[in-house]
This record gives structure tokens, sequence and C-alpha cells, in this order.
């Protein structure tokens, strides 16, 4: 009988401790002496260490040094029985790699012994520095266009009050021919909508910047007349055709700014991007949804190829045709204008055949 009952103690021993050697995670006992006393293959081959090497030195020599302190304040907790639970520090492998650990230790004070499992998260601290790193870079790309968006509509502000000063100063009774004074009217209404248009981008960033950006119910009539007036000059060398339909909608919520700027930025987008000797057709409509009020505004433009441009589409300083006035800024303007407020942007394109983009305003 005795015979018999070694055996099952020696089984059970045995089986113990192929779990102990074949855990992918790192296993250990160390004493309250702070020297490891025993160690799964897991420890040595993550360390690069050999037992040997690992078990002959005090185990704050293998810890980064940064971690030292907190994980000694730690261990006297576990001297005084209690547990530790989901702490991470850094320890320095033998080829100078630093890997971070994620442990849950146990201490039995009866035998003045730590049992502790530790998981290797090197790899997901690395995503999250990296992230990070991102969120820092994307973060002060966006302070610096803030700043870029500032500085740019507060200092075109004065040459542009000064061009109006000129136009006041102007006696245009003396003027006889048609032409001139037509070319004149022109260049006024251009510069008095730009100044506006300047003013509106301040306020709005002001505004953006408090998290609080003005919304109110807009006539899509008044804000295209006012873009089509200060684009005049450009339509009419263009010999574009611009149609527009708001009787299914004929109002929306949203920013004044942002929705001048979105009528903007697709007109002179589809004029710039007209097919070569073709006159450029504009189509503007608008229909009410589940969710809100769209704008689906059309061109039989250049287009592009879906397939290859998709996922950058709205993206900053995106360039999809060779222009030398193309700055790959105003999709992104337009993307970020609407998604700001709550909306949606969808686009279908085919090259040579025209593009329509589907804004969608929420509620």
């Amino acid at each position: 009988m005795a015979t018999k009952g070694n055996k099952k103690g020696s089984d059970k021993n045995f089986n113990i401790e192929r779990f102990f050697d074949l855990s992918p995670d790192l296993l250990c006992i160390a004493g309250y002496d702070g020297y490891f006393k025993k160690i799964n293959p897991a420890v040595s081959k993550l360390l690069g260490y050999t037992n040997e090497e690992l078990l002959a030195k005090p185990i704050h020599e293998f810890i980064y040094h940064e971690d030292k302190d907190i994980t000694a304040t730690l261990r006297d907790n576990l001297l005084n029985d209690i547990p530790l639970l989901n702490f991470e520090n850094r320890y320095v492998a033998k080829s100078g790699e630093i890997v971070w650990l994620h442990w849950t230790s146990m201490p039995i004070n009866n035998d003045k012994v730590v049992f502790a499992i530790a998981k290797n998260i090197t790899a997901k601290k690395k995503q999250e520095a990296d992230r990070n790193l991102l969120l820092t870079n994307l973060t002060k790309l966006n302070d610096d266009l803030k700043q870029l968006a500032y500085m740019t509509s507060h200092d075109l502000r004065t040459p542009v009050s000064n061009l109006l000063s000129v136009f006041t100063l102007l006696d245009v009774s003396k003027i006889q021919d048609e032409e001139t004074l037509e070319f004149i009217g022109i260049l006024k209404t251009t510069t008095d909508s730009l100044k506006n248009t300047l003013n509106s981008y301040v306020d709005a960033l002001i505004e953006k910047n408090r998290s609080d950006v003005n919304v109110e119910e807009l006539d899509l009539n008044g804000c295209l007349n006012a873009v089509l007036q200060s684009t005049q000059s450009i339509i009419k060398n263009s010999n574009a055709v611009v149609t527009a339909d708001f009787s299914k909608a004929k109002t929306v919520m949203f920013n004044k700014a942002y929705l001048e700027s979105i009528f903007l930025n697709l007109i002179t987008n589809s004029i710039k991007y007209a097919r070569p000797n073709s006159v450029p057709l504009i189509s503007i409509t608008s229909k009410k949804h589940t969710r809100g009020t769209q704008l689906i505004f059309a061109d039989e433009g250049l287009g592009f190829d879906l397939k290859k441009v998709k996922g950058k589409i709205f993206g900053f300083n995106q360039k999809f045709h060779e222009n030398a006035d193309s700055k790959g800024i105003g999709l992104y303007l337009v993307y970020n204008h609407i998604t700001s407020l709550g909306g949606s942007i969808s686009v279908k394109s085919k090259v040579n055949e025209g593009t329509k983009f589907t804004l969608s305003f929420k509620n």
C-alpha cells in the first residue's frame, strides 16, 4: 500500500513540475531574502540569463534602475503578508533590452516565500508608447494648424481693409468705361466678401477653441448666394454653370462660416478639376432624410479612382490631380467642418465622369 501511495505522490509532483516548466508565463518562487528560489524556463528564456545566473544574484539587480524604488516598496508589503496584484515594472535582459512584466504575487508567510506569476507585456507597452507619441504629434499638429489659421485670418484682414479703403477714395463717377466699372464692382464685392469670410473664420476658430461652435438655422440659398457672389469672377472666367434646388429642404442647422466654406471649397474644386475643354457643370440639391438634412453636390469633372484613393480622400495635403493651384486642403476642411458638428460625408466618383458628395447634417 505504501508503494502505491508513493507512486501517486510521485505522479502528482511530476504533473506540477511539467506545468511549471511548460507554462508560457513567467513562474517564480522568491524568498523573503530577495533571491529567486525557483524559476521556470520562460524566465531565463525571456531575460537571457541562465538559471544559475538568475539564482545567484538578488532580484533587484535585474530590475530596471527607474523601477527599483517602487518595486522595493511593494516588496516590503509582500513581506507583511500583503498580496501584490496587477503590478508592472521593467527588467533588463542580458542583451540590454528592457522588458515590461505584469506581476501577480502571493506571499506565503509560514514558508517565507512568494509565489509569483508574470506576463510579458513589452509589445503592449510599445504599442501604448507609439500611440501616445502619435497623439502627442497629432495634438501638436492640430495646435500648429490652429495657430496658422489664426495668423492667416488675422493678418490678411489688414491688407483687405486697406484695399476696401481704396474703394472709398475711388471716385467712380469719373470713370466712363462700363466694363471697367463692372470690374471695379466685382473687385469691391469680392473684397467685401473676403473680409466677412476672414472675420467669420476668426470667430469660428475662437468658438471652436471653446468647444462651443455657434449653430443656427441657415438658409441654404442665402449661404450659397453669398459664396457665388464672392466667386463670380472665377465662375465667369470658367463659364461654369451652377444649378441649385433646395425645394425639398430649404434650411439646415449648422455653423454659417462652416457651411459657406463647404460651398466655396466644393465649387472651386469642381471648377479647378473640370475636364479639359468642357464647361464645369455643378449641381447642388438638398433633401430630408431620417436623421436630418442631406446636401448633394455633384459635378461632371475629372473625378478619381476610388479604389486608389479610398481612405485618403479627406486627408490633409492629399492631392489626386496634377494642378499647380492644388494644395490638398479643400476636402480636408469640408470633412472636418461636417464631422466636427456630428455630420458625415460620403463620396462617389469615376474617372472622367465626375464626383458626387453627399453631406448628412445632424438634426
